[in-house]
């Protein structure tokens, strides 16, 4: 029975996950950007803390390394996510849930500097396949760089970028600090830091913004894509550990891609896919050795 229940909950994280992204497109049509990410953040730190509060006996960080990880987690793990909104103003949701695919194989290059880990020869070839299927995901114009949504496809990358950077900088800092509150301040501090950038660009919302669709948006995005979904986050991590949760990210794309087509009537082309294909070959090759032992079977010595 447990077992049904894991699965049940990977695919309801997926689902929330993969719907954040058509959300998103929805609220920005009334919604400044960086403020829309910001509330989003608020109502998840808000009710992440309140649970904390409740079942965590040390609930505020105190130590060095828990503060670092906050502040680390909340600057670029929560807050680079205003990246992400910003350019979802013009990319289809799809196509920005697909360049999340990029995250892990970002992570293990941030991982090289800054945790002094190694990059074997096919690790790098898996690397370089995910980039060559991004470059087919954002399609650029080698004459023209920022022309079409290039530029915006590009803030997205940065946002990948900034995430990743994010979870390799929680891990350096190594906290003891349990990930319910540690997720939860860095969503405070992350909020806060998206409210100050929002402010010092002029985002002001007038009164008409707010109505049932752009808070129902906003809603989703704060209790049941963030709060909610970071709650059995936190269940399919322990149970299974920090590969299998990793896997979600390519079932997401999938799902937000479907959800964009059938709700917003978004079109992704066939070099997207292929993009998509491409990068979680690049995964699969840059993490074969977690793979090998998730099925039972040995790649022999070597770093991933």
């Amino acid at each position: 029975m447990t077992r049904y229940i894991d699965g049940a909950l990977f695919a309801v994280l997926a689902v929330l996950w993969g719907f954040s992204f058509p959300a998103i497109s929805i609220g920005l049509e009334y919604l400044p950007p960086l403020l829309f990410a910001a509330a989003r953040y608020d109502i998840a730190a808000v009710l992440l803390l309140t649970a904390a509060v409740v079942r965590v006996e040390k609930w505020r960080p105190t130590a060095r390394n828990d503060l670092l990880a906050v502040a680390g987690g909340g600057v670029f793990l929560i807050a680079g996510n205003g990246l992400l909104f910003l350019g979802q103003q013009t990319v289809p949701s799809g196509v920005a849930a697909i360049l999340q695919g990029l995250v892990p194989i970002i992570t293990a290059l941030w991982a090289i500097p800054l945790l002094g880990e190694r990059l074997s020869p096919l690790g790098a070839v898996g690397a370089a396949i995910g980039f060559l299927g991004v470059g087919l995901v954002i399609q650029p114009d080698p004459a023209n760089l920022l022309a079409g949504d290039t530029a915006s496809k590009l803030l997205i990358v940065g946002q990948v970028c900034s995430v990743a950077l994010g979870g390799v900088l929680i891990q350096r800092a190594g906290p003891t600090l349990e990930q319910l509150p540690l997720v939860g301040w860095s969503m405070l501090v992350g909020g806060l830091v998206l409210h100050a950038v929002s402010l010092a660009v002029g985002e002001f919302p007038s009164t008409d913004v707010i109505g049932p669709v752009s808070m129902g948006a906003l809603l989703y995005l704060g209790v049941f894509a963030t709060a909610i979904a970071f709650m059995i986050y936190f269940r399919v991590l322990a149970e299974h550990g920090a590969f299998e949760a990793a896997l979600i990210g390519y079932l997401v794309p999938i799902v937000a891609t479907v959800a964009s087509v059938v709700l917003l009537g978004e079109e992704i082309g066939i070099l997207t896919v292929a993009g998509f294909g491409l990068v979680a070959v690049g995964f699969a090759l840059l993490k074969r050795r977690a793979i090998a032992d998730a099925v039972g079977f040995s790649t022999g010595v070597g770093s991933p």
